[in-house]
């Protein structure tokens, strides 16, 4: 007879953990799901610290289970493996206990002196232990031991953002292990209470839950635009702030923002969108006007586009730190009109595959001269050439100066304006074609956004890019990052 519990895999029971009605759709419903771009990265952000890890626990011996969609073929094989006595390290090795499958990043025999223990390791792209990966950790190991396997202990590898990468392929450090065993061993009862439940999300109907902190904690859930109310023309999720109050309101039944009452919220922000959002035209306050006149020339308008590999590839950067790899720049010298179609425009892309560092920053340096505002949105630009500093500390003291320059327009605009369109966001992209209706950042080809921008860059200097694709994504490149300061001067330009 076969089984009646459903098969439940390792992550399965992760969405049930963050919320049942999650893994409920994921089974019954997949097809309203929507994989973000950020989700999408983060896989392939954990699948190369997998390669990492090959590569740093692994021996000439060592063996991967690959991946096959007959669970049972994997669950087979590294039976097999371990049952011949295999002295080895097993990569992806792959256990079934009472329905329930995981598979193993790294297991790695150490004899515990009796010749069959074995040493477990779950992988994670995060730089430090979260409350869930113990969790994680505990599923592993509750199946193994329900299957026999003798696990001598049960770690967590996590990357280590104080690694600086030596070059030549040396990632010795990049992953600092922690013994997790006694927290899963106390975890054991939350594991079998959280199979439960699982089950019960699963064979039964959809679980009422209302939307909160949960649906993007600590993974944002691709159902998202499911569950929360969004075909009203000013969503309850446009009052920002945090999803515990917005899901409160959502659970009372609103759904527009017009239908919600002034006493109900507290945050004075929430209450400025209320009330603009209400009124149904933009507030715009005088104070942006006279703020931004009183800026001298020349007038610069900067922007960096940046990396942040988990595994580096250039010598001397670190795992996840903001590498500028590209840069636009207007310079407004106050004798035009103030639009970027007549302003003097420089910009920097390298896209030859060596580390662009040095001969990025020694041309901003000579782009940005010695005075003028250098004009910047958020203070994204101050962190960036902070790390150059880091870098490149003989060239301190005039990456210094800029940063002294530095001014950002986004609490200039932020206090004094919002339109009912911005949806509770002060980002460039929401206030940008609120401001210029000509502009809008959607409407760039192929790349638009930072992370794809990011994404783009290292899909262009990849020695297997073909030569039409990397001119493509070099146009794209410089599109966008020109647009972003092309943004800025329009809302500049706006507040005049």
């Amino acid at each position: 007879m076969p089984s009646a519990k459903p098969y439940l895999s390792k992550s399965r029971l992760i969405s049930a953990w963050q919320c049942p009605k999650r893994l409920h759709l994921e089974v019954h419903h997949p097809e309203y799901a929507e994989v973000s771009a950020r989700t999408e990265a983060l896989f392939a952000v954990g699948n190369r610290v997998g390669e990492i890890s090959q590569q740093l626990y692994g021996t000439a011996e060592s063996v991967e289970i690959a991946f096959n969609r007959t669970m049972s073929l994997m669950v087979q094989q590294t039976r097999e493996l371990i049952d011949g006595g295999a002295d080895f390290p097993i990569f992806e090795a792959t256990f079934q206990h009472d329905d329930i499958l995981v598979r193993v990043d790294v297991l790695i025999p150490n004899g515990d002196g009796n010749g069959d223990g074995w040493e477990a390791i779950e992988v994670k792209a995060s730089t430090s232990v979260k409350p869930y990966h113990k969790l994680d950790c505990a599923i592993q190991y509750w199946v193994m031991r329900g299957i026999g396997l003798n696990i001598t202990s049960m770690s967590l590898a996590h990357i280590n953002n104080q690694f600086v990468y030596r070059g030549d392929g040396d990632y010795e450090g990049l992953l600092v292990a922690v013994d997790l065993t006694q927290e899963v061993l106390a975890l054991e009862p939350t594991v079998v209470e959280l199979i439960t439940r699982a089950r019960d999300a699963v064979t039964g109907p959809m679980p009422e839950i209302d939307v909160g902190t949960h649906c993007s904690k600590p993974y944002e859930c691709q159902f998202i635009n499911h569950c929360w109310p969004t075909d009203a023309e000013y969503p309850i999720t446009g009052l920002g702030g945090g999803k515990a109050k917005l899901g409160t309101l959502v659970a009372l039944g609103f759904r527009d923002i017009r239908d919600v009452k002034i006493d109900d919220l507290s945050a004075a922000t929430q209450q400025r969108i209320h009330r603009v959002t209400c009124a149904g035209v933009p507030e715009i306050l005088d104070g942006a006007r006279q703020t931004l006149a009183a800026l001298p020339y020349p007038r610069y308008f900067l922007d960096f586009e940046t990396i942040g590999p988990a595994v580096p590839f250039w010598k001397g950067t670190r795992p996840y730190a903001s590498v500028p790899v590209q840069w636009s720049c207007h310079i407004d010298d106050g004798k035009g009109d103030g639009s970027a179609n007549v302003m003097c425009h420089e910009e920097f892309l390298d896209l030859s595959g060596e580390p662009p560092m040095r001969a990025l920053a020694q041309k901003m340096i000579d782009c940005l001269g010695d005075n003028g505002p250098i004009l910047m949105w958020t203070n994204y630009e101050e962190g960036v050439i902070s790390y150059l500093i880091e870098l490149l500390p003989d060239l301190a003291e005039p990456l210094q100066k800029i940063i002294d320059r530095l001014y950002d327009l986004h609490p200039v605009v932020r206090e004094n304006y919002y339109h009912p369109k911005m949806l509770g966001s002060w980002s460039i992209k929401a206030v940008l074609p609120c401001i210029a209706p000509y502009m809008n950042y959607a409407e760039l080809e192929g790349i638009n956004a930072g992370m794809a921008a990011s994404d783009g860059f290292i899909e262009a200097i990849d020695p297997n890019t073909s030569p039409e694709r990397k001119a493509e994504l070099e146009e794209q490149l410089l599109r966008y990052c020109k647009f972003d300061t092309e943004a800025m001067v329009e809302i500049v330009r706006f507040f005049a």
